[in-house]
């Protein structure tokens, strides 16, 4: 039963995390803009993070996935979660009326309580890997 909820936390993490990823890499100009507007990075930072962090995402999501790297998959994700969380409520705090950049373009302005929601919940999800994880949660460490 453990091994069955986490492969199902490690497919639907995987896949919102793809997805995510998927559409930000299809646009690294707009999702750009979408970090430049919380303003919390200068443009150049902004930038590298458009250019980065969708192909960071991409390629823990497949870690957990293919169950390769599954805790330092889970690591990234959850310091990734964490900086949006706290960039939405840094924006929120301020009043920005911004595209939170989650999903590209497909985010409504202004809505910052699904999104945070959203990510506490992939936190949540995250998290329940590292509780229900041992130290044979990675493929590579099952022979030993």
């Amino acid at each position: 039963m453990k091994h069955a909820v986490q492969m199902l936390l490690r497919l639907v993490i995987g896949g919102v995390f793809i997805w995510a990823g998927i559409l930000k890499a299809l646009d690294p100009a707009g999702f750009a803009q979408d970090i430049e507007a919380y303003q919390l990075l200068p443009y150049t930072l902004s930038v590298a993070a458009a250019l980065y962090l969708p192909w960071l995402e991409i390629f823990c999501a497949l870690a957990l996935i293919s169950g390769c790297w599954i805790k330092g998959a889970a690591t990234n994700l959850t310091a990734l979660l964490l900086i949006f969380i706290g960039a939405l409520i840094s924006a929120w705090w301020r009043g920005f009326d911004i595209n939170c950049g989650c999903f590209s373009g497909a985010s409504e302005t202004g809505d910052y309580l699904w999104p945070i929601l959203r990510d506490a919940m992939l936190l949540f999800a995250v998290s329940l890997l590292w509780i229900l994880g041992d130290k044979h949660t990675d493929i590579h460490t099952r022979n030993e």
